[in-house]
């Protein structure tokens, strides 16, 4: 065993077995210091934050194992699965979730918690998302057309 290779399993252990579990642990003390009416948002954050720790291990791990090791362009398609995922896949998802909140803005749904929250942001975050995964995906279409080069 070399050291690359221990500290990429320290990495993977504390990632994905001992930041979940402290999670866990944040969120128990979160409850019981809502229970005391003591701030517990700090804790809750804390929980989330160390949930995201490991996912975003995993999500860079998805993503760098499309190409060997050794490869200099992995660097480059590590960053293109990110972009073609964020554009693909959570830029439309969102846009929808951006519809859901003006129509329910619009219809005067939570009023009382959020006065004067314009349902015209949210339509035009929509609109924003839905063109940006449009004119990526275009792009790529035009990008995978040209690969063959001019004849």
């Amino acid at each position: 065993m070399n050291f690359l290779t221990g500290l990429t399993n320290l990495t993977n252990w504390v990632a994905n077995v001992i930041m979940p579990t402290l999670a866990g642990l944040m969120f128990v003390i979160a409850v019981l210091r809502l229970s005391r009416n003591a701030p517990f948002q700090y804790a809750m954050y804390g929980g989330f934050a160390a949930l995201m720790v490991s996912g975003i291990l995993r999500a860079v791990e998805t993503f760098a194992s499309q190409r060997a090791w050794d490869d200099p362009d992995g660097v480059w398609i590590t960053l293109l699965g990110l972009v073609n995922w964020s554009a693909n896949v959570f830029l439309p998802l969102y846009g929808v979730l951006q519809v859901l909140v003006a129509i329910l803005h619009y219809g005067g749904a939570g009023f009382r918690i959020y006065p004067g929250a314009p349902w015209a942001r949210h339509a035009l975050s929509a609109m924003a998302c839905f063109g940006l995964s449009g004119l990526l995906r275009m792009a790529e279409y035009f990008v995978a057309q040209g690969v063959g080069g001019l004849s």
